[in-house]
This record gives C-alpha cells, structure tokens and sequence, in this order.
C-alpha cells in the first residue's frame, strides 16, 4: 500500500494518540508513563516503519501488540 509521507505521519500520530489513551484508560498510567511506555516500546518501532504496515491497522488490534510486549517483559 502506498502513503504520502502527509499520510503516513497523520495515521501514525493518530494511531499513537489512540495508543497512548488506551494505555492510561486499561493500565492506569499517567500521561507521562503511557507516552514513555509508548515511544519506547518495540511496537511503536514497528508502527513508525512504514514498511510493516502497522500503522494502517486498528488501535484494538496493535494494542494487543503492547499487551503481548508487557507480557515478555515481565517474564525477562
């Protein structure tokens, strides 16, 4: 699928403002951790490559991205 750059910045930022508030609604975080917890996150690495695809895809099914991200995390 092919974006303008115009595009691809306005469905991630979308994508990543979607994120963030479903992060501070479902874990409880504050603004400051959900957008740490976010930026950081290998999910939004893929989300910003565009290649992926990611960022074309729900908030609802990326958000599983970072539950399964938090799920590894606390086993390591």
């Amino acid at each position: 699928m092919n974006v303008t750059p115009a595009e691809f910045r306005y469905l991630k930022e979308t994508l990543s403002k979607d994120l963030i508030a479903m992060l501070m609604e479902r874990k409880g975080m504050s603004m400051d951790e959900a957008f740490r917890c976010y930026y950081e996150s290998t999910t939004f690495q893929k989300i910003a490559n565009p290649e992926t695809g990611l960022f074309f895809q729900s908030p609802g099914y990326v958000y599983s991205y970072l539950e399964e991200e938090f799920k590894l995390n606390k086993k390591s």
